[in-house]
């Protein structure tokens, strides 16, 4: 059951042995998970804060107990193998508790993104159909009226007393009036390698909903390769901030912790000075971001060192070289520490790296993260491969590329041009078994080879690295690391007075590389034959309001007016490469009207 396996992360004087549970011994997520509850059960699981305080800590045994409780609730239930069980949660120790005992019961969980409206998530699960919802009062609120009613089990937690749930239940008081829940041992369901673990959403909603189905063996792949890289054992602390429902923080701050012994801090209050606060308190050594929160760590560390005297400043970029100097090969915590100590007591002295990916991190970012010996981690995937396919181990680190691919991932250029440049494809055993009721999605998104295409642009250069140059699909990700597919957004304009509507991403339409950052989505319309000005400017008012509507990251940044009816298939479907290559062809990039929206709005 266990292995143990030295850090790939630490010097020599540094070094730490872990003992993290073996994935090739287990067929399921729920078999490890539940070994992992009795091996490490003395330990830790789980801090949890509010601002700045403490509001729990459990250890493995309390969450084995929970866990226990809560399967036994869904047997009660009848919920079991291939049963689906939704879970829309902040981040808190009940996100991966509930995961679990779905898990533990054979279900297959559906993480919905809380920060969805709620017709979004309502979308989403009329699209995947569950028997359980699980999720807390301030986001049932919404919904109470009614709207979930096809849901016959929901568990509630965090509601008020006098709160009205419908036929929803307070998963706060589970067990305590019934003495045979709160005793008796659940069952667990054992399941296959290739059955379906999980169905993740790919996309937002509004469109056609991408529900990924990723089996057993996908993730237990994704352990593996991960944590033979950058493991997570007993005496770690992972500070989990991106939502659960992520596919990062699905691996680096659910599976990977658990499974190896360490602690997961969660906060609910998100905010920068409360951030940086938990990282000093609780001594964080490892932490997920997206290129906006690192953004502002960036902001935060100039700020600082601009109010310095000249030279101070001076002093610490000398430093900064020599660090750089000294871990050139590989990162080395003690010395950077040592030579730096004022900026890693900042980020709670302990911290030995940051995981980044989901979006394009800025090379002069990264360099500079490394020069101060806190090591980015920069890492690219989809949720159609399970997390990630390739990230930087960082000997040497890497602030130019996403990385090599990791162990199991097989990756090919497809149709590389004369710069070597052509679509990434992914093969290996992390990949997805397809969408979720969508054959023709499904047969779009892999070869004839059985390859997924990923829809991105690179190339690989003389020692395997991969280099991202921008995309071949009609998608952006925003820097908070969210997929937006334009497509999707169209439904929101479908009212707009016009013949034809089309949103494009920019990078897609014109075909630019390198432009992974700043990424923003264009509107094609085409109005009635000779409309006039005034109509022209009630189509824009109508456009703008509808805009205002969606969420800041869905908004679109400029119009592009046809003249021409769009290229359309029999059913009636726009040709959307055809339509962006006619536009390509007029030359249409110098009619783009930018809209009263700023293009950060996106982010």
């Amino acid at each position: 059951m266990l292995t143990t396996e030295p850090t790939t992360m630490s010097s020599p004087r540094d070094a730490r042995v872990y003992a993290m549970l073996d994935a090739t011994r287990y067929t399921s997520v729920g078999a490890m998970l539940r070994d992992a509850l009795v091996q490490f059960k003395t330990h830790t699981a789980f801090t949890e804060l509010d601002r700045k305080r403490v509001t729990q800590r459990l250890s493995y045994l309390d969450v084995k107990r929970a866990v226990e409780q809560l399967a036994r609730r869904l047997e009660d239930a009848g919920i079991g193998a291939g049963d689906r069980v939704a879970i829309v949660m902040t981040n808190q120790a009940r996100w991966p508790i509930a995961a679990t005992a779905a898990f533990f019961r054979g279900a297959v969980v559906v993480p919905i993104d809380y920060k969805l409206t709620p017709a979004d998530r309502e979308a989403l699960l009329a699209h995947a159909k569950p028997r359980v919802l699980i999720t807390e009062y301030p986001l049932f609120a919404p919904h109470a009226s009614g709207a979930l009613a096809a849901i016959p089990l929901i568990l509630v937690s965090e509601a008020p007393v006098d709160a009205r749930l419908a036929h929803a239940e307070r998963w706060d008081t589970l067990g305590t009036d019934d003495d045979a829940l709160a005793t008796a041992a659940p069952t667990f369901v054992p399941r296959a390698l290739e059955d379906v673990a999980t169905i993740v959403y790919s996309s937002g909603t509004g469109g056609q909903p991408k529900g990924c189905l990723l089996p057993h063996r996908a993730y237990l792949a994704q352990y593996t390769a991960l944590t033979s890289l950058f493991p997570l054992g007993v005496g770690d602390r992972y500070f989990s901030i991106l939502p659960t429902n992520h596919a990062i923080d699905f691996m680096c701050g659910f599976l990977g912790p658990l499974c190896g012994g360490a602690m997961v801090v969660h906060q609910r209050t998100l905010r920068p000075e409360f951030l940086l606060s938990t990282m000093k308190s609780e001594r964080v050594t490892h932490m997920s971001v997206v290129p906006l929160l690192l953004a502002a760590f960036e902001r935060a560390i100039r700020e600082k060192m601009e109010v310095l005297p000249s030279w101070q400043r001076a002093a610490i970029e000398t430093l900064m070289l020599v660090n750089e100097r000294l871990t050139e090969r590989r990162p080395n915590r003690l010395v950077s520490r040592t030579l730096l100590r004022p900026i890693h007591e900042a980020f709670g002295g302990e911290l030995r790296v940051l995981f980044c990916g989901g979006a394009f991190v800025e090379q002069e970012r990264a360099e500079l993260f490394n020069r101060l010996g806190l090591p980015v981690a920069i890492g690219y995937g989809l949720s159609e491969a399970s997390t990630v396919a390739t990230v930087n181990d960082l000997r040497p680190f890497r602030g130019d590329s996403v990385g090599r691919a990791v162990s199991g991932v097989q990756l090919r250029i497809d149709a590389p041009d004369a710069s070597g440049v052509g679509e990434v494809q992914l093969a290996g055993p992390t990949l997805m078994l397809g969408y979720l009721d969508d054959a023709e999605l499904t047969r779009a998104a892999f070869t004839d080879d059985g390859w997924l295409r990923t829809g991105d642009l690179g190339h690989l250069d003389a020692s395997h690295h991969l280099h991202l140059v921008g995309r071949s699909k009609n998608m952006i990700v925003t820097r908070g690391g969210k997929n937006v597919y334009p497509e999707d957004l169209e439904g929101a304009f479908s009212a707009l007075p016009c013949e034809e509507l089309a949103v494009f991403a920019e990078g897609y339409l014109w075909q630019t590389r390198g432009e992974l950052i700043g990424e923003r989505l264009i509107v094609v319309a085409r109005l009635k034959s000779g409309a006039t000005d005034a109509e022209r400017a009630r189509f824009v008012d109508a456009l703008q309001l509808c805009n205002q509507r969606l969420a800041d990251y869905k908004r679109v940044h400029a119009l592009l007016l046809s003249e021409t009816a769009f290229p359309r298939t029999a059913s009636m479907k726009i040709k959307r490469a055809e339509l962006a290559n006619e536009l390509r062809l007029a030359d249409a990039q110098s009619d783009v009207r930018v809209l009263g929206t700023s293009s950060e709005s996106l982010r």
